[in-house]
């Protein structure tokens, strides 16, 4: 094969191997591994990878831990990747963890099939499904003395988010260990289901009662109007359903019960009920106190005496416009200002469900998300859609002003004549956004603290006290939890804002993108709309900037348009932009979406890029010419300019060569 001869008798490579063989054949790897040095994050870009998965890992550190509870003494180490095969955690033996370590098998190595070849880690999340690679069977000669059993993980949305791995030596292989790492897997996935919908409503189901709670229950999250927002993999195998189906199906589709009949459930007695599915399933319901429904499947002829008719078999499944306009008729407030965030992405669907039920409670607000996701429209969606939109929208952005004007700007100036009020004051019965909540001064802070506690603001001169009378909504890029664990924001300030924190999505993870080019179109005034061609390169972009920067990208490319023209194609994108997506083209694979320069914040999807002593290299190779040092190190110039001002370069200069 390797020689692309064509082998006459029975091929001696499994299916799964053979594909696996020939993409990393055509990524340009040899087995004896020349040319084939993978990529290693540097410390600062695995601290982000790592800040960017904190969810992840936080859920499966204990999983990996038990794990190596079960292998300990055998020669093994238990890791833990992330959906472009970056290992971002390990625990295992010491001797052998210094041998793996020796074929990059580490936290920072990634192992995606284009670099390492086959192997369990970057071919399970190829193949999405779990597997064994056995000693001779890993592409590369030096990773031989591996037996490697690997499973993806999954997310509530159906993203394949990660992968777990026993790797262990060849000579220690046991046939348990692939069903060992696919049940842990299923741990994880069972532990960030229950996180994301611990609030929502939760179908719980299984062909036994006593499976309910198990490994093997299946597990279905719905939205405030009906719609499959997080199912886990034995729900779909249970329901014959494939991960492309959550955010496209209604629960009334699959058990013949409609969400009303449903949210009654929820709110009589935890007695089980039954009901007859539309495909003959028995089911049989219970509501716990945290308002989940747990559901108990099996399949039988005998239906109970209590059991529930069958709802009206249900139309086909509606087309996104008719989803749109089912939704608004059935639910109440469909058309208020969130209603701009419900495009289609189930993430969104989510919060904006979460935040509808939030409406009017005396809870804190909590947005959380990297820059240019939309915090800050967000909150004032929430101001607007709630009992205190009539009332005034304050916000303060607090990274932007010095500790004096923070104070007066937020508490006023008493002293002056007349007195200046302060956001607190003018806030009184409306919102008040604090922008960058953890960049507030520590002093500042204990003194939001009390007024907080006190529910009181201190008069001035001549008034009497006042009632606080403002709901509180706070947004952060970082996660406020980890900013508390620095020392930036003080604890007790923290549990008093925290009443309901929610996490934004970036645009590189949303789907839908779409709806949200016609969107940000429209509200720019313009009536031309995305090439549907260029939708799935700009799809693969990661947005470092998100949504602010797919808004300013659409806005110059609609000015760029011709007046006979109607659509933004790829040479009407900002160069900038399409010089990035050029680069992007030129991948050896484009499955790799992740793998992109890492350069852009927090959160952003990125590669192991060539560190500083490489970069000057490389640029000294070229002579000053940045534009060869940047296709030599396959990065964009943009991004090599980037690299060189993070070092201290001057490339003003040296650009002179390349022009």
């Amino acid at each position: 094969m390797l020689r692309g001869e064509t082998h006459a008798g029975p091929v001696p490579l499994a299916p799964l191997l053979q594909r696996s063989w020939q993409r990393s054949q055509e990524a340009g790897l040899t087995p004896a591994g020349l040319g084939s040095a993978g990529p290693h994050a540097s410390a600062v870009q695995l601290a982000r990878a790592r800040d960017r998965h904190h969810e992840l890992i936080a859920h499966a550190r204990p999983v990996l831990e038990f794990l190596f509870e079960q292998t300990r003494g055998t020669d093994s180490v238990v890791l833990l990747a992330d959906a472009q095969g970056m290992l971002l955690d390990a625990i295992g033996d010491t001797d052998f963890s210094q041998r793996a370590a020796r074929v990059a098998l580490r936290p920072g190595a990634v192992w995606h099939e284009q670099w390492r070849g086959t192997n369990a880690i970057g071919t399970c999340l190829a193949e999405e499904q779990a597997l064994v690679i056995h000693g001779d069977e890993h592409y590369l000669d030096r990773n031989g003395f591996l037996t490697c059993a690997a499973s993806p993980i999954v997310d509530p949305a159906g993203r394949i988010i990660g992968a777990l791995d026993i790797s262990s030596d060849h000579r220690q292989a046991h046939r348990h260990t692939l069903g060992l790492v696919r049940s842990a897997a299923r741990m994880i996935e069972q532990r960030l289901f229950e996180t994301r919908h611990a609030q929502g409503l939760r179908l719980r189901f299984h062909s036994r009662p006593e499976g309910i709670a198990s490994l093997t229950e299946g597990l279905m999250a719905l939205s405030d109007d009906g719609w499959v927002i997080g199912a886990n993999a034995a729900a779909l195998s249970m329901l014959k359903l494939e991960r492309g189906h959550i955010g496209a199906l209604r629960a009334d589709s699959l058990f013949g019960l409609d969400l009303r009949s449903i949210e009654a459930m929820a709110r009589t007695p935890a007695e089980p009920r039954a009901l007859r599915c539309p495909d003959g399933t028995m089911l049989w319901l219970r509501v716990d106190r945290s308002h989940s429904i747990e559901v108990m499947a099996r399949r039988t002829d005998r239906q109970p005496d209590d059991a529930l008719p069958p709802s009206p078999s249900p139309s086909p499944s509606p087309s996104s416009s008719d989803r749109s306009a089912q939704t608004t008729q059935d639910r109440p407030g469909q058309d208020d200002a969130l209603s701009g965030f419900a495009l289609g992405d189930p993430t969104l669907r989510q919060i904006v469900g979460r935040l509808r039920r939030l409406s009017g409670a005396p809870v804190g607000l909590v947005l959380q998300g990297e820059s240019g996701s939309g915090k800050s429209a967000l909150a004032q969606a929430v101001h607007r859609s709630g009992p205190r939109r009539d009332g005034p929208l304050r916000t303060l952005h607090c990274a932007s002003l010095d500790a004096d004007l923070l104070d007066d700007t937020l508490f006023g100036r008493p002293l002056e004549r007349p007195p200046a009020p302060g956001l607190l004051r003018s806030a009184r019965g409306g919102t008040l956004v604090l922008d960058e909540v953890a960049d507030l001064p520590l002093p500042l802070q204990a003194r939001l603290l009390r007024a907080l506690q006190d529910d009181m603001l201190a008069p001035l001169p001549g008034e009497p006290a006042q009632p606080l009378d403002v709901a509180l909504i706070c947004t952060s890029r970082r996660r406020l939890i980890d900013e508390v664990a620095c020392g930036r924001l003080r604890e007790d300030l923290y549990y008093r804002l925290n009443g309901l924190t929610l996490m934004l999505p970036p645009l590189r993870e949303r789907s839908d993108l779409a709806a949200l080019c016609r969107q940000l179109l429209d509200a720019a005034g313009s009536e031309a709309a995305v090439d549907p061609g260029l939708l799935e390169p700009l799809a693969h972009y990661p947005w470092p900037g998100n949504g602010r920067q797919l808004a300013n990208a659409l806005r110059a490319a609609s000015v760029q348009l011709e007046p006979h023209e109607r659509m933004i194609r790829l040479e009407h994108l900002p160069d900038d932009l399409r010089e990035e997506l050029a680069t992007l083209a030129q991948q050896p694979m484009q499955d790799l979406k992740g793998i992109k320069g890492g350069l852009g914040g927090p959160g952003r999807a990125e590669r192991a890029l060539p560190d500083a002593a490489e970069v000057a290299r490389t640029v000294a190779a070229c002579k000053g010419n940045l534009s060869e040092a940047a296709r030599r190190l396959g990065i964009s110039r943009n991004t090599l300019y980037r690299r060189l001002r993070e070092a201290g370069e001057d490339t003003a200069a040296d650009d002179s060569a390349s022009r």
